[in-house]
């Protein structure tokens, strides 16, 4: 049996702000059990809800000495769904009412979360094989297990895994408080080490450290080794490439799943797509109070409101989208500007555009179902998660061509019939707005290749199985010690290059 920890900021259902705490949340539950027991642990955070704390049992707790204080550390544990989480107590960094706040305070929080967990391990009963860590907020583990854990043989030959979920953010601020936070010495605060343009980077540290590094689709594991998409640390990842892969993200397709969906009024799998469509889009305009007529051409968007969304370009082209045969349905919280947009277009046509200014997870589900096609043009996208929601509920996602979108999304062929969805590659307004123009002219003209791609698209496999596979096999790989080269070897090699 080989045991993995999941370390992690966030995870479903306990706390989410993002894709990551479905990945952390969800991945773990796909592990063929009877070769890996893996587990997670994550804060205790205060505003995880009642009823799930109230089910937290206390194992131990312990005091260490951290910013000039002797702190507090509880560990809780509980099971969920078939997985073990464990939690780190501590009202005093994580009281407040939400996850994270302002950098400098995540900084503290998270360097004291990361001695915190390892220094929690002797004492639970359970020894890792790999620490799998997720994102900057875990970043100085590998860095620890390097530094002042390694006189504990408790923590020898402990592998860590490391999975960039967002390359954008990383952990960084000036080197005198995260040296004097992680109590490290000089020696870490180089340019190959932690430093990075005259500032620390919690991230870079865990990078250089790790053994392995993951990100959560093949494209962007490319696309980090550029200027563009390299946030600065493309240099690196070059450098890391033969220890660099890149596994698409899954969804859970349990809890994913148009025919069991209980927020959908007619549930429907890909045999009875077309009439459950049909049936929750005039439930959905109903509700939105948008014109009911099941054959307009209906847009989803359920995403954060933000410049990296691609919602710069939405905004250039908004008067083009809103015409008189199209809806336009958009949930999501984000970006004062781009909240008012929307505010602005639902009021301006209040029977084809609807702006759902807040996150609710059942509305989402009610637009994937009802929607036609999915409208999803980032800047970038590590992995992304709705477009593969959409194709399970059979709604063709509309994408640009980076990072995981490209990995899921094939764009449509009018000559062979294939594709699961529409795509353009240059972030350009009118790129993106004659991509949308061409998926609304097939909806309308050539909907027998529409319903055959909406039914291709809900039987596409991007459940966690697959992933769960891929990240078996990079654990063997860890794992495996190198081959022993025999001496004979090396002398027989030497005569066979000088012969």
């Amino acid at each position: 049996m080989k045991n993995v920890l999941f370390v992690a900021s966030e995870c479903v259902p306990f706390i989410k702000t993002g894709g990551l705490a479905d990945v952390v949340g969800s991945l773990p539950k796909y592990f063929n059990k009877e070769e890996y027991d893996v587990r997670v642990m994550l804060p205790k955070y205060l505003c995880i809800k009642d009823t799930l704390r109230s089910r937290m049992n206390y194992i131990t707790h312990f005091y260490i000495d951290y910013n000039w204080r002797n702190q507090y550390i509880g560990v809780l544990e509980m099971e969920y769904d078939g997985i073990k989480f464990y939690f780190i107590d501590s009202e005093f960094y994580y009281g407040g009412p939400w996850p994270y706040s302002n950098m400098y305070e995540d900084i503290e929080k998270f360097i004291f979360f990361d001695k915190a967990c390892l220094s929690a391990l002797p004492l639970i009963g359970w020894r890792p094989d790999i620490i799998h860590c997720h994102d900057w907020q875990t970043g100085l583990i590998p860095v620890f297990l390097n530094d002042s854990f390694q006189g504990n043989p408790f923590f020898h030959n402990i592998k860590t895994v490391f999975t960039i979920h967002n390359l954008k953010f990383q952990g960084v601020w000036d080197i005198k408080t995260i040296r004097e936070f992680a109590n490290l010495s000089d020696y870490y605060f180089t340019s190959d080490k932690l430093e990075a343009y005259n500032a620390a980077n919690m991230l870079k540290g865990g990078l250089v450290y790790t053994d392995r590094i993951t990100t959560v689709s093949e494209t962007y594991a490319e696309e980090i080794k550029t200027e563009f998409y390299g946030e600065g640390l493309d240099g690196l990842l070059r450098a890391r490439d033969n220890q660099l892969i890149g596994i698409v993200n899954g969804i859970d397709y349990n809890f994913y799943d148009p025919a069991r969906d209980e927020a959908l009024i007619v549930p429907y799998n890909a045999d009875s797509m077309l009439e459950g469509k049909r049936a929750n889009k005039i439930a959905l305009q109903h509700e939105l109070g948008l014109e009911e007529n099941p054959d307009t051409f209906m847009i989803g968007i359920v995403s954060r409101l933000t410049d990296q969304k691609g919602f710069d370009l939405v905004n250039y082209m908004m008067e083009n989208i809103c015409q008189p045969d199209t809806q336009l349905v958009v949930l999501g919280t984000g970006e004062y500007r781009y909240e008012q947009l929307f505010r602005y277009y639902a009021g301006r046509f209040p029977n084809r555009v609807s702006a759902q200014i807040y996150y609710s997870e059942p509305m989402s589900h009610k637009i994937y179902a009802a929607c036609d096609a999915f409208l999803m043009p980032s800047l970038f996208e590590p992995c992304g998660l709705s477009q593969l929601m959409s194709l399970r509920y059979g709604t063709l996602p509309i994408v640009r061509e980076t990072g995981g979108l490209r990995d899921t999304v094939k764009p449509y062929n009018e000559y062979t019939g294939e594709g699961t969805g529409f795509s353009f590659a240059n972030y350009n307004a009118h790129e993106m707005m004659n991509t949308i123009s061409y998926a609304k002219r097939t909806y309308y003209h050539n909907r027998m290749a529409w319903d055959t791609m909406a039914k291709r698209a809900m039987e596409q496999d991007f459940s966690w199985d697959t992933s769960a596979r891929k990240y078996e096999a990079l654990y063997e790989d860890v794992l495996t010690p190198p081959p022993v080269i025999e001496p004979e070897e090396t002398e027989n090699a030497k005569s066979n290059t000088e012969e």
